[in-house]
């Protein structure tokens, strides 16, 4: 445990019960009243996470749009200063390095935001495709990051912070603001399929914005064990999972995403496919596990991302990469080490009742 690295929650977490385990590297908060309580909390009211393990890179100069662009699968001759955009880093072979956030403030300053586990690679992967007249900088160690989940997360927000402007942003909109002389960036983007917020500010006001969200009746906090099961719900990757660098976005049903007309790294092979992502389900509580075998009329054709128990849906559900020529059926048998379970395709996502995109007046009371 000792070379685990820590965010600045990590005492927190501890002095509040959380159960701990490593992460990516890093010593995270897995769950505090239990997996289930928290995912349904997040459901329902609002609650808080911390991701500051994250990483966060700074790019500024003249060209930088035409050289991330060249770079990163983004198409950002569409994105406008205020909004962000969702979108990966590839190989030349056209399979993922990461998945990552490009956030625009203006066609010469953007920052990235880019998985935990991959930070060290992806920032000298860019650094090496990006020209060096550029300024480019990994802010991590810098920059905290605490995501605000869930149906009255703008509640929680617009009372934290009056007459900041939150209320007005657009699904993957951002604005800095002022919070306590503590700037934050505010953006509306999430993990959860619920409305929400992902906060950015200095390393070292954390602790007292994190501590100031928990004043509010509303939120509770919640660990990586409920964010895998809300973002699994509603059929969000994870890297090391669904993206890896054997499969292409189109393997992984992201294909329709790729829409940039630069020619960026990896382009010429990025709608291969030998194998496609499914979403399975299943009839009762019980669940396949990642890497699981998948077999289609008793032959062995693709092994499990993700599987779990669905709180929202009270049954197990899965995605899982099988052959592209079987696809299209219905009807999978799982086995596993100790079980053999049956699976019917389904369509994503499993849940449908998020909350991300709703108009975010209708949820403030009056």
């Amino acid at each position: 445990m000792s070379d685990l690295l820590t965010t600045p929650l990590t005492q927190w977490h501890k002095d509040h019960g959380a159960k701990m385990a490593p992460f990516a590297g890093w010593d995270m908060p897995i769950q505090y009243a239990g997996i289930i309580a928290e995912h349904q909390h997040t459901r329902t009211k609002a609650s808080i996470f911390d991701i500051c393990h994250m990483g966060e890179f700074s790019l500024r100069g003249k060209g930088a749009a035409k050289a991330l662009s060249e770079a990163v699968t983004q198409d950002l001759s569409t994105l406008k200063p205020g909004r962000c955009r969702y979108g990966f880093l590839l190989n030349e072979n056209g399979t993922v390095i990461d998945d990552l956030i490009v956030y625009c403030y203006s066609d010469e300053q953007y920052m990235l935001v880019v998985n935990g586990a991959r930070t060290h690679i992806d920032f000298e992967t860019l650094k090496n495709r990006l020209p060096a007249d550029l300024d480019f900088e990994d802010i991590s160690s810098a920059t905290a990051k605490i995501d605000l989940q869930g149906p009255e997360s703008f509640t929680v927000l617009t009372n934290l912070m009056p007459g900041q402007g939150v209320a007005d942003l657009p699904y993957f909109g951002f604005k800095p603001v002022q919070f306590r002389n503590v700037p934050i960036l505010v953006s509306r983007t999430g993990y959860t399929g619920e409305l929400g917020v992902e906060l950015y500010m200095p390393w070292e006001h954390a602790l007292s914005v994190w501590t100031a969200l928990l004043q509010d009746p509303l939120v509770k906090p919640a660990g990586l064990g409920a964010r895998d099961t809300l973002r699994l719900e509603v059929g969000l990757s994870l890297y090391g999972h669904e993206l890896d660098d054997r499969h292409t976005p189109t393997e992984a049903g992201l294909g329709g995403m790729l829409k940039s007309q630069s020619m960026y790294v990896g382009k010429a092979h990025v709608h291969d496919v030998r194998e496609e992502l499914i979403p399975l389900a299943f009839e009762n509580r019980r669940s396949a596990r990642n890497q699981d075998k998948v077999f289609y009329e008793g032959e062995e054709v693709g092994y499990v991302t993700s599987g779990s128990f669905a709180p929202s849906l009270g049954y197990a559900v899965a995605l899982a990469y099988v052959k592209k020529e079987v696809a299209q059926n219905t009807h999978f048998t799982i086995k596993g080490v100790a079980a053999e379970l049956a699976a019917t395709r389904v369509q994503l996502p499993f849940y449908k009742k998020g909350t991300a995109r709703i108009s975010i007046k209708d949820t403030l009371k009056p």
